[in-house]
């Protein structure tokens, strides 16, 4: 039997930012948050992610609650720490401070494992322009697999 590995993406990402690099980083999860996440409970439209003390979090997040979860239920918007190698963080916690990047969470995965990843992007936020350009290309795309 094949095992069905978990992806979720963060359709929003693309369209608000300019992604410039990624980085796979792992999330420290409790396992009521793995079972709803496998049970597809999450929405990470509204996510970003923060450095603090020289650690990368992740905000707004949302896990709903595994309802066979019992008396150890988790909370279901709490930051989340992300887990980064020593040198990435700092080259990420360099840009941000230094240029006005964003970090943002991508897509959510399950490796060969079974570990969830989270994939990162570093980027700038679109304008309004930018945003209406990608719109533009999208249609024209659309239109030409029409008539092929």
């Amino acid at each position: 039997m094949a095992d069905k590995r978990i992806e979720i993406t963060n359709r929003k990402a693309g369209f608000q930012f300019h992604v410039e690099q990624k980085y796979t980083a792992g999330i420290m999860l409790t396992g009521s948050e793995v079972k709803s996440i496998r049970a597809g409970s999450i929405n990470m439209g509204d996510a970003y992610c923060f450095i603090e003390a020289g650690e990368l979090f992740i905000r707004h997040l949302h896990i709903s609650e595994y309802n066979r979860a019992g008396y150890s239920s988790h909370e279901v918007m709490r930051d989340r720490k992300l887990l980064l190698g020593k040198q990435e963080l700092q080259r990420v916690e360099l840009k941000v401070k230094s240029k006005g990047y964003t970090i943002f969470p991508i897509r959510l995965f399950e490796n060969e494992r079974g570990i969830f990843k989270l994939e990162i992007g570093l980027g700038q936020g679109k304008k309004l322009h930018d945003k209406r350009d990608d719109l533009k290309e999208k249609d024209v795309k659309r239109e030409m697999e029409r008539y092929k």
